[in-house]
């Protein structure tokens, strides 16, 4: 089984970019062989990030969902005070962290390999 990996990137500021990057870094890190967790790609779907009680219960969520990952990536050339949360999380519970740079993910190949189709049923 492919390793799980916690993909934290910014979100805040220009929003609708910041989630294109997000997806760019999980497809960086499909590319990579691991398996990747965004929950800034998934929680702000369901919840109000400009709610402060969802948007806290967003944060929750993706903590407990970080301390089962095996690596922390921490993407991008900027660490937010959101991501710089996740990464002293990530230090406390010995969960090995990574700087990926915005280049290295701007200038992956994501070439999917076969089988990786999903479908739903």
């Amino acid at each position: 089984m492919n390793q799980l990996v916690y993909i934290a990137s910014p979100l805040s500021g220009d929003v609708a970019q910041n989630l294109d990057f997000a997806r760019q870094a999980c497809r960086y890190a499909i590319a990579q062989d691991v398996t990747p967790f965004a929950p800034h790609l998934l929680y702000p779907q369901m919840l109000n990030d400009n709610d402060p009680a969802e948007r806290q219960l967003g944060i929750d969520m993706g903590n407990q969902m970080l301390e089962l990952c095996d690596e922390l990536w921490l993407c991008g050339d900027r660490i937010s005070p959101g991501m710089e949360g996740e990464r002293k999380l990530a230090e406390e519970s010995g969960i090995p962290v990574r700087r990926i740079s915005t280049l290295k993910i701007l200038s992956a190949d994501f070439t999917p390999t076969e089988g990786m189709g999903m479908t739903m049923g």
